[in-house]
C-alpha cells in the first residue's frame, strides 16, 4: 500500500510551529481560506514535543481535527456557563493538569461566556487561580471572518450575554484582556493561484469589495453550468435535500442503502457521515475522507459507477474501489503510572466516505476544495462571511458559477470581527 503523501510545511507556517514549541505563549493562528491552517494543526499534533490535548466547539470539528469537544474535555455544562459551580473529578482536574499545549480550533465558533468557561476550568483544575488558563499554553485556530459562533436561543441567556460582553465573540472574552495572546495570520493562500481572484476573495473577506469586483465576479459565475462534475453549494439544508432527492430519483436502477456502523456513543448530531447512504449508479458523490493512497482528498467529486460488495467511484475517468472508512471518536485520560496524557478511542463510526453531492450546504463546504461549484445564495445571503466562503472553496474563477448575479447585500462582515482584526493586526506590525 502506498504511504501517505508527507506534507511540507511552508517557510511561514514552519516558523509559527517552530514558535509554539520553543515557547509557553497564546496565539491565535488566523487567515485566509486556503493558507493552510488545518496543515498546519496536523503537522503540530504529530510532531509537537508536548503533550498536547485537542478540542473544537462541535462534534464533528472535534471529529476532524482528531480530539475531544470542548464540553466533553472539560466537562462543562451545557449553555451559558456564566459564573455557575464547575464540578471537577480527581481523574477530570489530574488530566487537564498534565495539558501542556491545549489547541482549540473552530474558535471563530466559541462565544466569549465559553472562552471564559475554559479559563475557569483549567486555573481551578491546575490551581493556579490567578493564571490565565491555569498556565496551560492554548493556541487557537480559525478565521472570524468565515465562522460565527452560534447565538444562544434562550432570551435569558442572550439577555446575559448582551449585559455581560462587547459581543459574542471569543476575542471578547474577559480572559482575552489578561492572557496576551499573540494573533499570527498566514497570507500564503495555497488553493487559488490566479492573482486577481485572491484580491477579489480578499476583499470579499473583509467588506471591501467595488462594483468593478463584482461585475468581474458577476461576468465570470452568470453562466449556464455543466450538467455534471460540478456540485450546488447552497444556504439551506432544504434547498441541498431537495437538489439531491430531485438527482437520485431521476436515475434509473436500484438503490444502494448502506446503514453505518456505530460502536460506543455516537451523538447524531456528530455524525460524519449519512447513518444511512442511499446510492445509485449514476450519482454524483462527494469524499468526506482523503485517502491514504492519495486517489482523492476529503471533497473530490466523483460518480458512482459501480455497485457489487463495495462501491466503485470514478473520477476523471478512472474507476477506484471504495470501502467502508472509520471515524474515531476520542477522550483523553490521564495515565498516573506513566505521568502522560494519553488519547483513548471512545467510539467509532463505520460508513462509505461518501455523500451526495449534487449539492452541499455552505457551511459544509467549510474546508473543501472544489474545481469547479454552482454557489446558490438563494434571495439572499443571510450570515456574516457566507458569501465569502463559498466563493472561497473554488480553486479559479473560472470553475466559478452563480444561480444569480452577487449582489452589495451579498457581502456581510460582522462589524466586531472588523473591530478586532483591524486592531490585533495593527498590534502586531
Amino acid at each position: 500500500m502506498a504511504r501517505k503523501k508527507k506534507v511540507k510545511l511552508s517557510a511561514a507556517q514552519q516558523a509559527v510551529f517552530e514558535r509554539i514549541e520553543l515557547s509557553n505563549e497564546h496565539l491565535f493562528i488566523t487567515g485566509k481560506a486556503g493558507t493552510g491552517k488545518s496543515t498546519l494543526l496536523q503537522h503540530l499534533a504529530r510532531h509537537t514535543s508536548k503533550q498536547i490535548a485537542i478540542c473544537a466547539p462541535t462534534g464533528v470539528a472535534a471529529l476532524g481535527v482528531g480530539g475531544q469537544t470542548i464540553h466533553s474535555l472539560l466537562r462543562l455544562p451545557v449553555g451559558v456557563i456564566a459564573d455557575h459551580e464547575l464540578t471537577q473529578s480527581r481523574d477530570l482536574k489530574k488530566m487537564l493538569a498534565a495539558i501542556e499545549l491545549l489547541v482549540i480550533d473552530e474558535i471563530s465558533m466559541v462565544s466569549a461566556d465559553l472562552m471564559d468557561g475554559i479559563d475557569r476550568a483549567l486555573r481551578l483544575a491546575r490551581r493556579k487561580p490567578f493564571d490565565p488558563f491555569g498556565g496551560c499554553q492554548i493556541v487557537m485556530f480559525g478565521d472570524p471572518y468565515q465562522l460565527p459562533p452560534v447565538v444562544p436561543r434562550d432570551e435569558h441567556e442572550r439577555a446575559y450575554m448582551k449585559d455581560t460582553y462587547r459581543s459574542l465573540w471569543f476575542f471578547d472574552a474577559k480572559v482575552w484582556e489578561t492572557a496576551a495572546v499573540s494573533v499570527i495570520e498566514l497570507n500564503e493562500v495555497h488553493r487559488q493561484k490566479d492573482g486577481r481572484f485572491k484580491e477579489i476573495l480578499s476583499a470579499l473577506r473583509e467588506g471591501r469589495v467595488t462594483a468593478d469586483m463584482a461585475e468581474e465576479i458577476n461576468a465570470a459565475g452568470c453562466r449556464p453550468a455543466p450538467a455534471t462534475g460540478v456540485i450546488t453549494l447552497a444556504t439551506t439544508n432544504a434547498t441541498v435535500n431537495r437538489i439531491n432527492a430531485a438527482r437520485l430519483a431521476e436515475l434509473p436502477g436500484r438503490t444502494l442503502k448502506a446503514r453505518a456502523e456505530i460502536t460506543g456513543e455516537f451523538k447524531q448530531h456528530s455524525f460524519p457521515a449519512d447513518e444511512t447512504l442511499e446510492l445509485k449508479v449514476g450519482a454524483q458523490v462527494m469524499f468526506l475522507r482523503n485517502d491514504p493512497d492519495g486517489r482523492w482528498v476529503n471533497g473530490t467529486i466523483g460518480v458512482v459507477s459501480r455497485i457489487a460488495g463495495n462501491v466503485w467511484v470514478e473520477i476523471d475517468h478512472e474507476e477506484h474501489e471504495v470501502e467502508p472508512t472509520v471515524w474515531e471518536r476520542f477522550q483523553y485520560t490521564y495515565d498516573a503510572e506513566l505521568g502522560k496524557l494519553e488519547r483513548e478511542v471512545a467510539a467509532e463510526f463505520e460508513q462509505f466516505p461518501l455523500r451526495l453531492a449534487w449539492a452541499v450546504t455552505i457551511h459544509k463546504s467549510q474546508g473543501h476544495t472544489y474545481d469547479r461549484a454552482i454557489v446558490d445564495l438563494g434571495p439572499r445571503a443571510f450570515s456574516a462571511g457566507q458569501t465569502y466562503v463559498a466563493l472561497s472553496r473554488v480553486r479559479s474563477i473560472e470553475g466559478l458559477y452563480l444561480t444569480r448575479p452577487l449582489k452589495p447585500s451579498d457581502v456581510i462582515v460582522d462589524q466586531n470581527v472588523q473591530r478586532f482584526m483591524r486592531t490585533q493586526l495593527s498590534l502586531g506590525d
